[in-house]
C-alpha cells in the first residue's frame, strides 16, 4: 500500500481542512463537498483524512463491518456471537464515477436464489463504506441511478437490494466526501442538500505559498516514507486531538441563544426546509468540541453557517454559491450578537485558529477568494454604434465595425420539449426515448455479462419445458443459467444539446437580441433538469467560433451567452460547418450520446460569394448525417420572408418561433424533432 501524503502537510486550504476535521470529530455533520479547479489538493486532503481517523472496531470476519457492541440484527453475515471485536483503520472506499449499480451496492446470485431459495450476497462498496468514508471523486458527473441509490442510503442508513421480490438489506451509515470541479457540470439538488458542508477551494496566487506546495509536493515524490516519518508528530497530535473533541463533543451545550441565531440565520437566508438547521447545530457543536469548549458561541454559529449555507441558497444552477458574510453578521447581531466571551476571536486559544501552535486549520471565517469573472474578450467589449447588414467586411468574430455590447437576457420560461426520434442507448437522463437500465420493461433477452435486471416470467416459460428432463422431483423449479432473462426496460437518455446561435447585426436590436438569449436561456435551464451535455457555436462577422466546447456545466453556457456581442454580416454557413466539426469530435469521443442541434437564428445569411447556397449546402450535410435540428425562428416583424422555416427544410428539422417555444404556448406543440429521413420515410 502506498504511502499517503500527510493531512498535515496540505498548505493553505484552511476551510477545507477545518471541514473534513468537524466530520472526523462529528460524522453526523452529514459529510463534505469540495468544489473547486483541478490541482487545489482536492483529493489529496481526502485520501489523508482516513489515515487521521481513529481505528474501528468491527466484528471478527464480517463483511459489513458490524459494530461488536451494537451489530446489526438484519445483517447478511449475521447473527452475530457476543465475542471480542478486532480493530482496524477506518475504511476509505472511493466510488468510481463510471461504477455499476451492483458495484455499488452489491450483487444478488438470482440463480441461487431461484433454485435454492438461498440469499447468496456479493457486498457492494456501500457495505465498505460502513462506519467510514465513501469517497466520490468528480461527483457532479456520478449517474443519476448512482445518484438515487446513494440518496436513499444516505436517508435510511441502509442499503436494500432487490430482484425480483428476493431482498436483501445491511447497515450502510458512512461519511459521504464528494470533490468536482463546477466547469464541469453541477450536482443535482437533492444530492447537494445531503452534503452537510461544502467548501470552495482555489489554488493560492501567493509566490511563496506556492512554492511550499511545489517543493512538499517534489520531496514527497522523492521519498514518501521519509516524507510522512517528518510530519508523523503533526499527524498524531492531530488524531489525538480528533479523539479528545469526540470525548468532549456529548458534553458541550447548544444554548436557546445559540439555537435562535442558527434559526434566524436560516430563515433570513431562505433556504429551503430544516435540514440546514439541523447541520449549522451539529455544525456548531463540532466546532466547539475541535476548540476545547463546552459552550457554543456566536463565532461556532457564523463558521457554521458559512460551511453550511452556501450551497443550499442556490434557486437556478446559473446561481453562484456563496453567502453574504455582512448580511450574517447582521442577522447574528440582531438576533443575541456577540457572546460574552468576545468578538469571535478567543483571547488566548491557540485551539481555535489557524494561528494557534495547534497542527490542524481553524474555525475562523476565512473568507473565500471571489470567483473568477465572466470569460474574458467578448464580455468586456466596449458599446459601439450598430452596424447595418450591408456595411463594411468585419475583421473576425471578435471584433470590427458593427459590434454591440452583450445585451442582457430576458427572464427565462419553461419550455416545451424538444426530443431526438427514434430510441437511443445513451446515457442516462430525462430527454429521449432509450434503452436503459431503468423504466418500464418493454421486453427479454439472454443477458450479455452478469444478470442485474431478471425478467422472471420470461425466465420461468425458458424453464419450465426442461423440468422432466432435468429430474424435478419437489416443489422447486430446477433452474439453468441459460433459462435467465434480462429485462429490457426503455427509459430516456440524457443528449448533446449543440446551440449555434446568430450574432450577427441582423439579431442587433437590444429588445430582439434580450428575447433570443432569454429562449436560448431557458433551453439551457431544460437541459440542466434533463441531465443533457451543452455546447454554444455563436456566428457573426467574417466566421463562426465554439464559444463553449460540450460540457456537463450549464451554468458555463450560461455565463458565456450572458456575454456573447452582436454585429456584422451573418456567416450561417459557417455557424453550420462549425456545428458538424463539433458533433464529428464528439461522436468519437461519446458515440452513444445522440446530438440535437438548436439553431438560433432568423435564417439570414450574408458576407462571401452566394452565402445562401453555401448556407443550404451545409445544412444538407447535416442532415445527411441523422442530425436531429430544431431551428427557433428569432424572424421579427410585420413582413416575414420564412428564412428559418427554409433552413429548417433544409436540415430536416423542425421550425418554431420564440412564442411557440414557451410550455404554456397555444400556436403549437413540439415534441420530437423531425430526424434526417423521417419525413422522407412518411
Amino acid at each position: 500500500m502506498s504511502t499517503p501524503y500527510p493531512f498535515t502537510a496540505v498548505v493553505g486550504q484552511d476551510d477545507l481542512r477545518l471541514a473534513l476535521l468537524l466530520n472526523a470529530v462529528s460524522p453526523q455533520v452529514g459529510g463534505v463537498l469540495v468544489r473547486g479547479e483541478k490541482g487545489t489538493a482536492k483529493s489529496t486532503a481526502v485520501r489523508a483524512l482516513a489515515a487521521l481517523m481513529p481505528e474501528t472496531e468491527v466484528v471478527p470476519g464480517c463483511r459489513f463491518s458490524c459494530d461488536p457492541a451494537a451489530p446489526d440484527p438484519s445483517c447478511p453475515d449475521g447473527p452475530h456471537e457476543s465475542r471480542p471485536g478486532a480493530r482496524r483503520p477506518t475504511a476509505l472506499v472511493e466510488l468510481p464515477v463510471g461504477a455499476s449499480e451492483d458495484r455499488l451496492v452489491g450483487a444478488l446470485d438470482i440463480e441461487r436464489a431461484l433454485a435454492e431459495g438461498v440469499k447468496a450476497f456479493e457486498p457492494g462498496l456501500l457495505a465498505g463504506a460502513h462506519r467510514g468514508i465513501l469517497y466520490v471523486d468528480e461527483v457532479n458527473l456520478l449517474n443519476d441511478h448512482l445518484v438515487d441509490l446513494l440518496l436513499d442510503a444516505a436517508a435510511m442508513g441502509a442499503s436494500y437490494v432487490e430482484r425480483e421480490g428476493v431482498s436483501v438489506r445491511h447497515a450502510a451509515r458512512f461519511l459521504l466526501v464528494g470533490t468536482m470541479n463546477p466547469e464541469e457540470g453541477e450536482l443535482r439538488p437533492q444530492l447537494l442538500d445531503r452534503f452537510g458542508l461544502t467548501v470552495e477551494v482555489k489554488a493560492s496566487r501567493e509566490p511563496d505559498q506556492r512554492v511550499e506546495v511545489v517543493r512538499r509536493r517534489l520531496a514527497y515524490d522523492d521519498a514518501p516514507e521519509e516524507f510522512a516519518a517528518r510530519w508523523a508528530g503533526e499527524e498524531a497530535a492531530v488524531r489525538q486531538r480528533i479523539m479528545a473533541a469526540r470525548e468532549l463533543l456529548p458534553s458541550v451545550r447548544l444554548g436557546e441563544g445559540a439555537l435562535l441565531q442558527i434559526a434566524a440565520t436560516c430563515g433570513a437566508f431562505e433556504v429551503d426546509g430544516m435540514r440546514a438547521d439541523i447541520v449549522m447545530a451539529r455544525t456548531a457543536t463540532a466546532l466547539a468540541a475541535w476548540a476545547g469548549r463546552t459552550d457554543v458561541l456566536a463565532e461556532d454559529v457564523r463558521q457554521a453557517a458559512l460551511l453550511a449555507l452556501p450551497h443550499r441558497r442556490r434557486r437556478n444552477p446559473f446561481d453562484a454559491p456563496g453567502l453574504d458574510e455582512d448580511k450574517l453578521d447582521e442577522t447574528l447581531e440582531r438576533f443575541g450578537g456577540q457572546n460574552e466571551d468576545g468578538d469571535g476571536d478567543e483571547a488566548g486559544n491557540d485551539d481555535g485558529d489557524g494561528d494557534g501552535d495547534g497542527p490542524g486549520p481553524g474555525g475562523g471565517p476565512g473568507g473565500q477568494p471571489e470567483p473568477d469573472g465572466g470569460p474574458p474578450g467578448d464580455g468586456d467589449v466596449a458599446a459601439r454604434p450598430e452596424a447595418d447588414e450591408a456595411g463594411k467586411p468585419q475583421a473576425g468574430p471578435g471584433g470590427g465595425a458593427g459590434e454591440r455590447a452583450p445585451a442582457r437576457a430576458s427572464e427565462p420560461f419553461r419550455t416545451k420539449v424538444l426530443s431526438v426520434p427514434g430510441i437511443g442507448e445513451g446515457a442516462a437522463g430525462r430527454r429521449s426515448r432509450a434503452r436503459t437500465d431503468r423504466g418500464r420493461t418493454t421486453g427479454a433477452r439472454r443477458p450479455r455479462g452478469a444478470l442485474t435486471k431478471l425478467h422472471l416470467a420470461a425466465t420461468v416459460r425458458a424453464a419450465a419445458p426442461h423440468q422432466r428432463v432435468r429430474g424435478r422431483s419437489g416443489p422447486g423449479l430446477v433452474v439453468r443459467r441459460d433459462d435467465l432473462r434480462q429485462a429490457v426496460r426503455e427509459g430516456h437518455e440524457s443528449n448533446l444539446v449543440l446551440f449555434v446561435v446568430d450574432a450577427s447585426g441582423s439579431m442587433a436590436a437590444r429588445q430582439r437580441m434580450s428575447a433570443v438569449k432569454g429562449a436560448v436561456l431557458s433551453l439551457l435551464l431544460d437541459a440542466y433538469q434533463r441531465r443533457d451535455k451543452v455546447g454554444l457555436v455563436t456566428f457573426r462577422g467574417a466566421a463562426a467560433e465554439v464559444v463553449l466546447p460540450p460540457t456537463s456545466s450549464v451554468d458555463a453556457a450560461a455565463a458565456r451567452l450572458e456575454s456573447l456581442p452582436t454585429g456584422g454580416r451573418t456567416p450561417l454557413a459557417a455557424g453550420l460547418l462549425r456545428a458538424h466539426d463539433v458533433l464529428r469530435v464528439e461522436r468519437l469521443r461519446d458515440p452513444a450520446r445522440r446530438p440535437l442541434v438548436v439553431v438560433v437564428t432568423d435564417g439570414r445569411a450574408t458576407g462571401g460569394p452566394q452565402p445562401v447556397a453555401l448556407a443550404g449546402r451545409a445544412a444538407r450535410l447535416l442532415a445527411a448525417e441523422g442530425t436531429a435540428s430544431v431551428v427557433v425562428d428569432c424572424e421579427a416583424g410585420p413582413v416575414r420572408l420564412g428564412l428559418a422555416g427554409q433552413l429548417a427544410g433544409e436540415l430536416d428539422g423542425t421550425a418554431v418561433t420564440l412564442d411557440e417555444l414557451r410550455a404554456d404556448s397555444i400556436a403549437g406543440l413540439v415534441r420530437d424533432v423531425q430526424g434526417a429521413g423521417t419525413r422522407r420515410a412518411a
